[in-house]
């Protein structure tokens, strides 16, 4: 069941969710607005991605605004941290103002129920134009979804607790037993 702005506010004012920040103007009728932070992460040239192995990405903060170039792919962040309670999932959408720029958002868009941390989300400029990023702006919504029943196992997983745009950490599923 997706969650009203009713019940999201009220899981929100109750701490059942947790989102700090958290701007009420934000709240639409069914998602919550999330906004952009200023940390952003990039892939510098490399001749191979080897997933089996750490990826260095080069993390940078920005003051005001970033361009995105045509073509090019960069980790963002999200400026509120998020707690879900072991009873909620999340989807994150991209703003469909964005797009319709030509810019592609969250392309891993799923939080698990018990997920914590800033919401790292993966962008890429479709369009021919550079497109022009503000700190603070609206970047995508959040929808809250509410479990048939309490999970056997909430999100324990690597990017548990993250800050900031994280870069990927697929090299660690080959380091299970």
């Amino acid at each position: 069941m997706i969650l009203s702005d009713k019940t999201i506010l009220d899981y929100i004012k109750s701490s059942k969710i947790i989102v700090e920040p958290f701007d009420e103007s934000s709240l639409q009728c069914s998602s919550l607005d999330l906004r952009l932070s200023n940390s952003i992460a990039f892939y510098e040239e490399l001749d191979i991605i080897d997933i089996k192995s750490p990826i260095q990405a080069k993390t940078v903060t920005f003051e005001e605004y970033f361009i995105i170039n045509p073509g090019e792919f960069l980790l963002a962040s999200t400026m509120e941290y998020i707690k879900l309670p072991e009873f909620i999932t999340a989807f994150v959408e991209g703003r469909s103002s964005l797009g319709r720029l030509g810019l592609f958002i969250e392309n891993a868009g799923w939080v698990d129920a018990g997920f914590e941390g800033q919401i790292t989300l993966e962008l890429y400029n479709a369009n021919k134009y550079p497109i022009k990023l503000y700190k603070g702006m609206r970047i995508c919504q959040l929808v809250f979804a509410k479990l048939d029943e309490i999970p056997s196992k909430v999100y324990r997983g690597k990017y548990l607790c993250q800050k900031g745009a994280t870069p990927s950490k697929i090299f660690m599923d080959f380091d299970k037993k």
